[in-house]
């Protein structure tokens, strides 16, 4: 026999015809879990990183604080004293929570600039229009309740008195000479609302230029109608009082 015909034809194979294949199942025919098993266990490293990197934002996200929504509000940048003219450099604008805020509170320097303290600001203190002279003092007073300026006898004693303490107000009609009149009280327990005495100024609510020796307090209708025009019928005192 021919020796080409005992050997192997070229390309053929020394496996039985149909078993090539055999040992290794097609992708095609495998189940997903075996796939995906398989791509991972190829890109191990990949995974294992794109874990790590999850687990970090998860992590950022519950440690970060919720956003906090906040309002404008003008505060003091330095400590201001009663009467003080406001100007933008006395002002800064500070962001605070809404349940910070109340009614009053001011948040724009044009609607302050050139207004008046009626009491000291603490640097860092929010303004409120019950703090500018003006219809804002009488904030918190009982209805129908007037401003009422006085001017007293004796500029000096204003120094004793501050926004916020309450007076008896009293007019002696006695010259010192002839006339022995008894001191009448015109008005118990009245709350100052500004004094000159603490670094006031003229101002538009004023409307005068002329302050020393005055204060203004929060009088009833009563109390104002008597007070109104006390100065021109003697000298007025005021006596400090406790609530």
């Amino acid at each position: 026999m021919p020796a080409n015909l005992l050997r192997p034809g070229r390309g053929a194979s020394n496996h039985p015809r149909g078993s090539r294949g055999r040992g290794r199942q097609p992708s095609a025919a495998r189940p997903a879990g075996a796939r995906f098993a398989a791509l991972l266990s190829r890109n191990r490293r990949l995974a294992v990183a794109l874990l790590l990197c999850v687990a970090a934002a998860v992590t950022v996200q519950q440690l970060t604080p919720a956003p906090v929504y906040t309002v404008t509000a003008l505060a003091a940048s330095r400590d201001l004293p009663a009467g003080s003219a406001l100007a933008s450099s006395d002002l800064a604008r500070v962001q605070v929570p809404p349940d910070m805020m109340s009614a009053g509170f001011l948040g724009q320097e044009s609607n302050v600039a050139g207004k008046q303290l009626a009491a000291p600001l603490r640097k860092g203190q929010l303004l409120t229009d019950a703090q500018l002279l003006g219809p804002g003092l009488l904030a918190g007073t009982p209805p129908g309740s007037a401003a009422v300026p006085l001017r007293m006898a004796d500029p000096s004693s204003i120094q004793l008195v501050s926004p916020g303490q309450l007076v008896n107000v009293v007019l002696t009609a006695a010259n010192g000479f002839d006339q022995q009149a008894s001191p009448e009280v015109l008005a118990t327990a009245v709350p100052v609302l500004w004094t000159s005495g603490k670094g006031g100024q003229s101002g538009q609510w004023l409307g005068t230029a002329e302050t020393e020796g005055l204060i203004v307090v929060a009088a009833s209708a009563e109390q104002a109608a008597r007070l109104a025009g006390a100065s021109t019928q003697g000298k007025l005192f005021f006596v400090l009082v406790g609530p």
